[in-house]
């Protein structure tokens, strides 16, 4: 069993805030967090309990590819159900600024992360691309 971080503890909290932005929590953004679980080799309880503990602290990933890796996991939760709200960019849009990137550069990077989602671009292209 691998060690949880609390950075990536924090990741996992972030990615189902996502999930409820848009007032519309789909079964498709469960099973996509699920995956991103799965993906990192964190077991469905872990993952749970990551869910359920609230005292979380938000740590911020230091390392740009890690800034990449996790904004392009919310965006795949935003595009899980095939539609992007309003709310769901905001949040999106919010988490780029946390993580350090420039406000004039928010709006082609959440486009850039939206539109690879939707090409369902691996993850390993799209960081290959970025950095």
């Amino acid at each position: 069993m691998n060690e949880i971080t609390t950075e990536l503890k924090s990741h996992f909290l972030r990615l189902y805030e996502m999930a409820f932005a848009d007032e519309d929590f789909d079964v498709l953004e469960m099973q996509m967090l699920y995956k991103f679980a799965e993906e990192r080799q964190i077991s469905k309880q872990e993952l749970d309990n990551i869910l359920l503990s609230s005292q979380q602290e938000n740590l911020i990933p230091e390392r740009l590819e890690l800034k990449i890796e996790y904004l392009y996991d919310l965006a795949v939760m935003i595009w899980a159900d095939e539609k992007v709200t309003e709310d769901e960019m905001v949040t999106l849009k919010k988490y780029c600024l946390k993580f350090g990137f420039l406000e004039e550069n928010i709006e082609e990077l959440t486009d850039f992360l939206i539109e690879n989602a939707k090409k369902h671009t691996p993850k390993a292209a799209l960081l290959k691309e970025l950095t």
